[in-house]
C-alpha cells in the first residue's frame, strides 16, 4: 500500500501494522521523521531492538532470547528486490528501508505500492498546503492564537524541509502569547535561516573567527543539529555535482550573493575529497543521534574538519 507522509505525521490513529516500510523521496530529513515514528510507534507497542543491515542477501532472521522482535533499518541496502522481500515477509520482524529517489528503485517502489502487507512513503518538500496542515496540527495542540497576519506570514516564511520548519515552530509555539508577535517570530526565523548561512560561509576564514562565529549563532543543541543538516544540504550538492555547471545549476536563489564564494569552494575538492567529506557526513551523523549534550561541540568539530579536508 502506498501512504500519504503527512499521513503518517499527523494521524495519530495511524496503524503501523506493516512487514516492511519503504520510505523515499527527495526530502532528506523527512524521510528521517517518518523512520523516526515509525520505529517509536512500534517500541510504544512491544519490546524491540533496532538493527542496522546494509544487505539483505547477508541478512539471517532471528530473535533475541529478551526481545518480541526486532526492527532491521536498511539505509540505501543492497539486495533489494522482489524474491528477497517475499523472503523476510516470512519472519516474525519488522523491516524499514530508507533510499533517495532515483530510477534504479522505480520496479521495487511499484512492489511496496501493491502489496497489502508493505507501506511506500514518498518524501519530498512541503508545499504549502503541506505547511498549512502542519501548522494547523500545532494550533490544535496549543492553546496559542495567531493573529491571520502572522499565520500567513509563517505560511510563507517556513522552510519547506521538514527538520527545519518543525524547529522553527516549537520554538514559536514555545513563546507566551504576549510575545507572540512579528519581532520574535522574525528572530526565531532568522536565527534557524540566516544566522547558520553566515557560519557556513566563514568556512575559509581563521579558525579563531569560525569559532567565534559559531558561537555567537549556535546556541543550543538545536541550533547544533539544524546547523548541520543546513550544512549537509550545501555539502550533498558538492559531492552529486559532477562539474561547477551543474553545480551552479544547484545553488538556491537565495543564495546568489555567496554563489561565487560556493562555486570557489566547489572548485577544491577533487573526487578523493569528495569521499571524505561524505564519510564525515555520516560519521558525524551518527555522533549526534547518540547524545544532546555533545551536538554542540560535535557542530563546532564538523565545520572545522570541512575546513580541514577543503583547504587540503
Amino acid at each position: 500500500m502506498k501512504a500519504d507522509a503527512l499521513d503518517l505525521l499527523l494521524n495519530k490513529n495511524f496503524q503501523f501494522n506493516k512487514k516492511l516500510y519503504f520510505i523515499s523521496g527527495n526530502e532528506k530529513t523527512l524521510i528521517e521523521k517518518i523512520c523516526e515514528i515509525i520505529i517509536e510507534t512500534y517500541r510504544q507497542k512491544e519490546n524491540v531492538t533496532v538493527t542496522n543491515i546494509d544487505n539483505i542477501d547477508m541478512f539471517v532472521g532471528e530473535i533475541g532470547l529478551f526481545e518480541d522482535k526486532k526492527i532491521y533499518l536498511g539505509k540505501n541496502c543492497r539486495g533489494i528486490n522482489e524474491e528477497n522481500l517475499l523472503n523476510i515477509k516470512n519472519t516474525n520482524n519488522t523491516f524499514i528501508f530508507l533510499q533517495e529517489n532515483s530510477q534504479k528503485i522505480k520496479k521495487i517502489k511499484n512492489f511496496f505500492g501493491k502489496d497489502e502487507n508493505s507501506c511506500l512513503v514518498d518524501c519530498y518538500e512541503l508545499d504549502k498546503n503541506s505547511k498549512i496542515k502542519i501548522l494547523n496540527n500545532y494550533l490544535g495542540f496549543s492553546k496559542l492564537k495567531l493573529d491571520q497576519d502572522i499565520y500567513w506570514f509563517l505560511i510563507d516564511k517556513l522552510d519547506n524541509r521538514y527538520v527545519f520548519l518543525e524547529n522553527s515552530l516549537n520554538k514559536i509555539f514555545s513563546l507566551n502569547q504576549n510575545d507572540l508577535n512579528f519581532t520574535n517570530i522574525k528572530k526565531v526565523l532568522t536565527i534557524d535561516d540566516s544566522g547558520k548561512e553566515k557560519v557556513f560561509f566563514s568556512l575559509l576564514k581563521k579558525n579563531s573567527q569560525i569559532v567565534s562565529l559559531y558561537r555567537e549563532k549556535i546556541i543550543t543543541p538545536s541550533d547544533a543539529s539544524d546547523f548541520f543538516y543546513y550544512c549537509r544540504f550545501l555539502c550533498q550538492a558538492i559531492i552529486d555535482s559532477k562539474n561547477k555547471d551543474e553545480y551552479a545549476r544547484k545553488i538556491p536563489v537565495y543564495l546568489f550573493r555567496e554563489k561565487v564564494f560556493m562555486i570557489n569552494l566547489y572548485m577544491k575538492y577533487s573526487s578523493e575529497k569528495k569521499k571524505r567529506l561524505l564519510n564525515l557526513l555520516s560519521s558525524t551523523e551518527k555522533l549526534l543521534r547518540r547524545g544532546v549534550d555533545l551536538k554542540l561541540v560535535l557542530g563546532l568539530r564538523f565545520l572545522l574538519n570541512i575546513k580541514k579536508i577543503t583547504i587540503s
